[in-house]
């Protein structure tokens, strides 16, 4: 190997390894710094949040193959419990409904019902296609500057982190959480990366897939 070559891939590695560093760095201050900055707006108790109008139940599909999906469960559980407290009048429920045979704010909306909350309280979002979508329409579409996101606390911390870089005034009631198995080790990997996503949506101003009307809720 001459002492070009030999240069060429020492180059090369230095690059290399200064790009594995800034994604290392970046990936770990946007795990940090979104926890960090929503840490205030996160509840554990009902009795603690404050009421608001709205709550944004986001969206989790109600099966996993032909086994329930408790994380679907634990936010219908939890936005029950907000109900129960007299924390919010009104709910809306979003998720993906980009198929035929998959509906999330359907299932969630059914879910809800049959838990006790009055079909007449509830409304469905079906373009909300990922959590910028959803949080983003609150405002945009249903008028609400001003909600509680009902969720696990890993996605929670992500959702307020984006209601705030868009000025709303958001608050975050934790959904029971799973214990790490098979099944909740890849939705918390892909937490990792998704919190990436989010500082990159901000940086390029990322609105919704679909906006449309305005809907009185």
């Amino acid at each position: 190997m001459n002492i070009r070559v030999k240069k060429i891939l020492k180059r090369a590695l230095i690059i290399l390894t200064i790009a594995i560093i800034g994604i290392v760095a970046i990936i770990a201050f946007a795990n940090w710094k979104i926890p960090h900055d929503s840490k205030d707006f996160i509840y554990n108790n009902a009795d603690s949040i404050p009421a608001q109008k709205a709550a944004l139940v986001l969206g989790a599909a109600r099966y996993i193959g032909d086994r329930p999906n408790l994380y679907f469960i634990y936010r219908i559980q939890a936005a029950k419990e907000l109900y129960e407290a007299g924390k919010v009048k009104v709910f809306v429920v979003s998720g993906d409904n980009r198929w035929a045979h998959y509906n999330e704010a359907q299932d969630m909306h059914d879910a809800l019902v049959e838990a006790g909350v009055p079909d007449s309280i509830i409304t469905m979002d079906y373009a909300g296609l990922r959590t910028l979508d959803s949080v983003v329409r609150m405002s945009k579409i249903f008028g609400q500057d001003s909600f509680i996101v009902v969720s696990q606390k890993f996605h929670n911390e992500r959702a307020i982190f984006i209601a705030l870089h868009h000025g709303l005034e958001a608050y975050g009631y934790n959904a029971r959480d799973l214990g790490l198995n098979r099944s909740s080790y890849r939705t918390k990997a892909r937490e990792i990366l998704a919190r990436v996503k989010a500082f990159v949506d901000i940086v390029t101003r990322k609105e919704p897939r679909h906006l449309g009307d305005k809907i009185d809720i």
